[in-house]
């Protein structure tokens, strides 16, 4: 069987190569998840900043479970919830690490809500990267925190009811109003802009941490094709027109020396 050459052919530039920090090991998100562009971001964010041997991150249970597989940095599993507050403890005890929370919106904003509103509140010197799909993703499916009025899920087959359950919580603008944060940011990835744009995000929220400012969050609007029961182009599609009228983009507190 032949093999795929690696030779540039003539007449062609190479612009695009794999990220160090990435490992070989292939992703197991689902296809068309917003999890592999976010996951490649932050390595490329950590190998412009040439961060890599002081990299340390947090994953907690959900569809981050596995993330150590895919780095070349160090890793540290978390118990469901409490990826804030390891991140605290490790940033703590050597404050040289860069250290880096990749958590859901079931993990982040709801079994570790406590943690993430006190790490933030203390304005703990370490970055958060929250993915926002809407869903318990890994578990089945069911409703998260962050599901949208009327959204159908395993566990609200009918609709999600906000008389019965609450309104969506909206992490970021409820971070915003805290004084220890010095950026929180909501972002996407579901074209090229937004994804250069959340990349800038990613490498600002680190720098923060480098330069030693504190706590920053950066919030990615992401899909879920498997759970939402739609092919990747309609859950794009979902993002946009669904999603992001309930959760819109933009930096919602920087705080600048």
């Amino acid at each position: 069987m032949s093999q795929l050459s690696t030779q540039i052919p003539e007449g062609y530039v190479k612009v695009f190569s794999r990220p160090r920090s990435l490992s070989d090991a292939k992703y197991t998100y689902c296809p068309g998840c917003h999890h592999g562009i976010i996951g490649r971001l932050i390595a490329e964010a950590i190998d412009e900043l040439g961060i890599q041997e002081r990299a340390v991150g947090v994953a907690p249970v959900g569809c981050a479970v596995f993330l150590f597989r895919f780095y070349n940095v160090d890793f540290v599993q978390a118990a469901h919830g409490r990826a804030c507050a390891v991140a605290t403890g490790l940033k703590r005890a050597s404050p040289n690490l860069i250290v880096f929370t990749y958590q859901g919106d079931g993990d982040l904003a709801a079994i570790g809500t406590a943690e993430t509103v006190h790490a933030a509140n203390r304005g703990e010197n370490f970055t958060v990267i929250f993915v926002n799909n809407q869903i318990y993703g890994m578990t089945g499916g069911e409703m998260a925190p962050t599901t949208l009025p009327g959204q159908r899920t395993v566990t609200c087959p009918e609709g999600r009811d906000v008389k019965l359950t609450g309104h969506p919580l909206k992490v970021s603008e409820m971070l915003a109003q805290l004084d220890g944060p010095v950026y929180i940011t909501r972002q996407a990835v579901y074209d090229a802009r937004h994804i250069q744009m959340a990349k800038k995000a990613i490498l600002k929220a680190f720098r923060n941490q480098a330069e030693g400012k504190g706590f920053s969050l950066v919030e990615i609007v992401a899909d879920c094709p498997t759970n939402f029961q739609m092919s990747p182009v309609e859950a794009n599609r979902w993002v946009v027109e669904k999603a992001l009228q309930y959760f819109p983009l933009g930096d919602l507190k920087v705080k600048e020396d």
